[in-house]
């Protein structure tokens, strides 16, 4: 069995799939922009995105509308969600959720839905968040009677920053399922409902058939060519800056793949390890002060049961260590070097070919380097682990041998019960890593493109039988 830690929104099967997003990375200055032309409404409108976000910084925007740095508006995702709109240099609106969005690993949907032609102020501009209508404020200015919104009227959009006097504030996460529908003020259930077998999961509906209006428009991701591309019919397509086919992933609101965790890293303390491209690349710095040593990163999907494959290539380092780690341990280690393999339950490979496990090593396992790519194969079912350089598994592993564990380490139970076992990566020396997890959902292009039984994932080697990718889809199928 397997595990989310985290409140992600996914179910196995949701009927309606989602077959792609588009990653953002702030470094890398990721955004959509568009010109528009002449508005349905200046004042009636509707946003409907789907969310992932990987960083709580408060300045990181989903969507905005310009016309100059005095008219414009902005919607914002950190750890709240918050709307800012100007006209003539005056502040209009101003929103501000009490209500916390911390979770990484959960994919949220957000409806922005505004008519500034309504009486009553709060109907004026209208806000859910998976399906629920936001009415918790700790801040609350809407827009006035009759006046115009810059979603739908400023010359520029962007997705994934936001416009003043320059394009700024980049976001990092994923976005999918961006729809803009002009001239009309809808509810969350044009864009979602609620899963009839789970009524707590919020899922995607097809929106392909809803009325766009002049300047709406329909961003599914699909065209790795043209991740801008609209599907409204309207042909408002984006302009692509620093968005290529490798920005195009499958980790969607019908199947979320785990992504490194930020909120859940070894011992760290402020930049010991940092995360970017969606939180599946991470770079690790070496503090000795506090026992700061040896950062190591961990999935956000984990399991008890059942047979699970990921891939690692370090793309720069002085040292590097892959393998797992089990969260029933976690902040239990007193060593003072706390990492995954200086607990029993965890254990680590490193690139100066060490088998790391329990405060113990031994080597002789084959170095490897950077661009090298690292597989983990973790069979819980028979409590095995291995690991391969290039396709090729050390001490000559078979992680299709079941309980003979041809090759094998063995994976220790945890001290304390209750926890699950997680991929990890990060440092096993003084020196910073540069490392990509892949957990089928890569940040990078690979030469060839391999999935898992289920056809889930995209890997450069082959996934052994019986091995899955950590998303929902896979969770609890044990290989089924």
């Amino acid at each position: 069995m397997a595990f989310l830690i985290g409140g992600a929104n996914s179910a196995a099967d949701t009927g309606y799939d989602v077959a792609n997003s588009c990653r953002f990375d702030s470094a890398s200055s990721d955004t959509l922009t568009q010109t528009q032309s002449t508005a349905t409404s200046d004042k009636i409108g509707t946003f409907s995105v789907w969310m992932k976000a990987s960083s709580t910084a408060a300045t990181r925007a989903v969507f905005s509308g310009q016309e100059d740095s005095n008219n414009r508006i902005a919607l914002y995702f950190s750890d709240t969600l918050r709307i800012y709109g100007a006209v003539g240099g005056s502040q209009t609106v101003y929103l501000i959720t009490n209500q916390l969005f911390r979770d990484f690993s959960a994919w949220y949907h957000v409806v922005i839905a505004w008519d500034t032609t309504q009486g009553t102020a709060a109907n004026r501009m209208k806000v859910y968040v998976n399906g629920s209508q936001i009415t918790s404020w700790s801040t609350e200015t809407y827009p006035t009677e009759d006046s115009d919104i810059y979603w739908n009227k400023g010359s520029n959009l962007d997705i994934g920053a936001r416009r003043i006097s320059s394009v700024q504030d980049y976001y990092d996460g994923y976005l999918a399922e961006t729809v803009f529908i002009d001239g009309l003020q809808l509810a969350p259930t044009s864009f979602g409902e609620f899963d009839e077998d789970s009524p707590i999961i919020w899922k995607p509906i097809d929106v392909s058939g809803l009325t766009f209006g002049n300047n709406g428009f329909y961003l599914d991701f699909e065209d790795s060519g043209d991740l801008g591309d609209d599907e409204s019919g309207n042909t408002n397509d984006f302009t692509e800056t620093n968005i290529g086919a490798t920005n195009q992933a499958t980790d969607t609101p019908t199947n979320n793949f785990a992504t490194f965790n930020s909120l859940t890293s070894s011992r760290q303390s402020g930049g010991v390890v940092a995360y970017s491209e969606g939180n599946v690349n991470i770079v690790t710095s070496y503090t000795d002060a506090n026992y700061l040593r040896y950062p190591q990163a961990y999935s956000t999907l984990g399991a008890t049961a059942g047979k699970w494959y990921a891939e690692f290539k370090p793309t720069a380092m002085g040292s590097a260590a892959v393998g797992i780690a089990n969260t029933g341990e976690f902040g239990s280690d007193g060593s003072t070097n706390p990492y995954a393999g200086y607990a029993a339950s965890g254990a680590v490979y490193t690139n100066g070919g060490e088998y790391r496990a329990n405060d113990g090593s031994s080597g002789g396992q084959g170095t490897y380097t950077t661009n090298d790519i690292i597989g983990v194969a973790m069979d819980l079912d028979n409590l095995k682990l291995y690991w391969h350089k290039n396709g090729t598994y050390i001490n000559s592993g078979d992680p299709e041998s079941a309980a003979t564990g041809t090759g094998a380490r063995a994976i220790v139970a945890p001290a304390t019960p209750g926890g699950f076992y997680v991929f990890t990566a990060g440092t096993d020396n003084t020196n910073v890593a540069t490392i990509s997890g892949n957990f089928g959902n890569p940040s990078y292009a690979n030469s060839s493109s391999v999935s898992d039984a289920n056809g889930y994932g995209d890997f450069e080697y082959a996934v052994p039988s019986g091995y899955l990718a950590l998303c929902t889809k896979n969770l609890g199928s044990d290989g089924g």
